[in-house]
């Protein structure tokens, strides 16, 4: 009885870690799914008259997010294969149908994530691009301003020069800071691409596990069947065997009593 407890206990351990997980990988992917509707609301707004950097600083910040949400439901869901497998073969398919579920769910999630990166990153590079096109054409414009701020050589002239090159250099600033957050989302985005491949690894190889553990119990329930065939087979064979033997025994009584009565005749 102590076993069985202990068996029963075991059971049910690994099946609330199960769903425990289940529920936490559910809960993580509705979070991506929600972000990822934000996102592509605030890529919209990128060079429209609603763009800000405000806006840039909010969408990096929720893109950061999520990129970590991914990665961390990426290990749940590594968990939840890890989880030892029920023996109990109902079991086993209402597990397999649930993680097929929210693997594919998480991947559907994976994939619209990506897609508001990679706008996101598109969206940001046409927009650095044409704020260095400005940035380049004011330079230029102040160069000649500059030269005629010499010609009048006033202290005026000279504070105005001296606010234009800060603005430039402020200007750079965020230009270079904007590009450095293009270049960090084109790493996230090749991050979401090995996830995709480990992903799609797992999912492989997992279904060959499942496969491998269908065919033993099919096997063994082959060979159980083919046990007890082979044991009727025998039984039959060892009744055949035990008739035989009587049959033998009494036709040998008969032949015996036939030349017993033989005898006796011939001796009368």
């Amino acid at each position: 009885m102590e076993s069985f407890s202990s068996y029963q206990n075991g059971s049910s351990n690994r099946e609330q870690d199960f769903q425990k997980l289940s529920q936490t990988i559910g809960t993580s992917i509705q979070k991506i799914s929600q972000n990822v509707s934000s996102m592509q609301r605030m890529v919209n707004q990128i060079g429209t008259n609603q763009d800000s950097q405000e806006l840039r600083k909010q969408l990096h910040n929720i893109q950061h997010y999520t990129q970590q949400l991914v990665k961390d439901t990426s290990g749940y869901i590594k968990d939840l294969h890890n989880v030892p497998a029920s023996l109990i073969q109902s079991e086993q398919r209402q597990r397999k149908m649930q993680k097929e579920r929210l693997q594919d769910e998480f991947t559907t999630a994976l994939t619209m994530f990506q897609q508001a990166q990679r706008s996101a990153a598109s969206k940001e590079k046409e927009e650095v691009n044409r704020a260095r096109e400005k940035n380049y054409s004011d330079i230029f414009s102040n160069k000649k301003e500059q030269q005629l701020i010499e010609l009048q050589d006033s202290n005026a002239s000279r504070q105005q020069q001296q606010q234009q090159v800060m603005q430039e250099e402020q200007e750079l600033r965020v230009l270079e800071e904007q590009e450095q957050s293009i270049r960090q989302l084109e790493n996230d985005i090749q991050d979401v691409n090995q996830i995709f491949k480990e992903l799609g690894a797992m999912v492989h190889e997992q279904g060959e596990i499942v496969d491998s553990i269908e065919a033993s119990v099919e096997h063994t329930e082959h060979y159980v069947s083919q046990g007890a065939s082979q044991l009727r087979e025998a039984s039959t064979y060892k009744n055949k065997i035990r008739k035989k033997k009587l049959y033998l025994a009494i036709i040998a009584a008969v032949i015996l009593a036939v030349i017993i009565i033989i005898i006796a005749w011939q001796s009368n």
